[in-house]
């Protein structure tokens, strides 16, 4: 059965699917696992990225990008989860940390950093979670502290944070923290951190995921860390808070769209392992419950890229809203589990062995349900755009 055809592909984006495909087949497949050993890929690899003009592609072209849309995003990252490498995060570098620059950056902020960006020479991420907050970003308490001095204003930033994906590689990082004194989340604003040579600015080990080895993940620390104020996020303090809003639904359809390549992956690669393994001297794609569950399994991910599909036309429209893109998060990265976990049982004790992909897989897309926000607050949020409608 061939995988249903988003209605959003042109001709052009097949293009770029084929170059990004065959990137990664040639950049990242033959060093993925030296990745996963080391818990993070070479740096240079993103100066190769963006050569191969892979990055930012939906940053206009005069701040250095590719002049696309979120589906030039779609494409490539659909790419690289059916490649199964992951190198990095470009979702993060590109669909996330690009967009908050171009979305509330100053003009000079988009031109001193996106260009930079696009090329890899800056390796960008976004600094939220805390030991202590995680989803519930209203109790950040990371803090910058606004002070005068003959070299100019500066925020003097304390605090730590974790789980920083691309935490270890990272150039540029966008800091939330609490420049106010205003409990929740008004008090919170965004300020860029050019990490090269920053004083008071240090990492912590490489974390030890259960997954997403290859994806460098740390923990970031700032002692007294002196930042120039014109690196504050925009021109207005306090708005940190409301710009994290607004970017959610777009990091939320990254997290579904990734998803859904990995469930089609999932199933492709059973299909081939069934058709061949024999059992009692048929193959196992002829037995009744190996069928039934691959079918159920060909549902879902017909469904999910359906749902997806939609979601990105509404992005494209600017009408994907906090609830629609909540419930693709959840949905699709709570299916995305059962379906691998369904997968992999029909592997046998292959599918608990690392040199199969649906092991990897089984690893990789655990986090889904956590990052982005936990599904637990995504049907929170669900259930509150529902209560709110019905009060009227």
């Amino acid at each position: 059965m061939q995988t249903r055809q988003s209605p959003w592909m042109t001709e052009d984006l097949e293009l770029l699917a084929d170059n990004a495909s065959r990137f990664f087949e040639r950049e990242a497949v033959p060093n993925e696992q030296r990745w996963r050993d080391e818990h993070l890929a070479d740096r240079h690899y993103w100066n190769k990225l963006g050569a191969a003009g892979l990055l930012c592609i939906s940053i206009p072209e005069e701040y250095g990008g590719g002049g696309g849309d979120f589906r030039h995003e779609a494409v490539i990252l659909r790419s690289q989860m059916n490649a199964m490498v992951g190198g990095g995060s470009n979702n993060v570098h590109s669909g996330i940390v690009a967009h908050y620059i171009l979305q509330f950056g100053t003009e000079a902020q988009k031109r001193r950093w996106l260009p930079k960006m696009a090329t890899g020479e800056m390796v960008a991420a976004i600094a939220m979670t805390e030991p202590g907050a995680g989803t519930d970003l209203q109790a950040l308490r990371t803090t910058a502290r606004r002070e005068a001095s003959a070299d100019g204003d500066h925020y003097v930033i304390n605090g730590s944070k974790v789980f920083i994906t691309n935490g270890w590689h990272a150039d540029l990082v966008c800091v939330v923290a609490r420049t106010g004194a205003e409990k929740g989340g008004k008090g919170l604003s965004i300020i860029v951190v050019e990490t090269k040579d920053q004083q008071g600015f240090r990492r912590g080990k490489l974390h030890d995921k259960i997954g997403q080895h290859s994806i460098d993940t740390c923990e970031l620390f700032f002692d007294d860390m002196r930042v120039p104020c014109e690196q504050l996020l925009g021109t207005e303090e306090g708005k940190g808070f409301a710009q994290l809003m607004n970017q959610l639904p777009r990091e939320r359809l990254i997290v579904a769209t990734g998803g859904v390549a990995t469930m089609q992956r999932a199933v492709q690669e059973t299909m081939a392992y069934v058709t061949q393994r024999k059992v009692f001297g048929e193959t196992l794609m002829k037995m009744q419950n190996t069928r039934f569950k691959l079918a159920e399994c060909q549902t879902h991910a017909t469904i999910a890229q359906s749902f997806v599909d939609d979601c990105v036309l509404r992005a494209m429209k600017g009408e994907l809203d906090l609830p629609t893109s909540a419930m693709a998060k959840w949905w699709v990265s709570d299916t995305l589990c059962k379906v691998i976990d369904e997968c992999l049982q029909l592997f046998g004790g292959y599918g608990y062995m690392n040199e199969y992909p649906i092991a990897r897989m089984y690893a990789d897309a655990r986090v889904g349900r956590i990052y982005g926000g936990s599904n637990e607050v995504m049907k929170e949020l669900i259930a509150r755009s529902m209560e709110s409608q019905a009060l009227g």
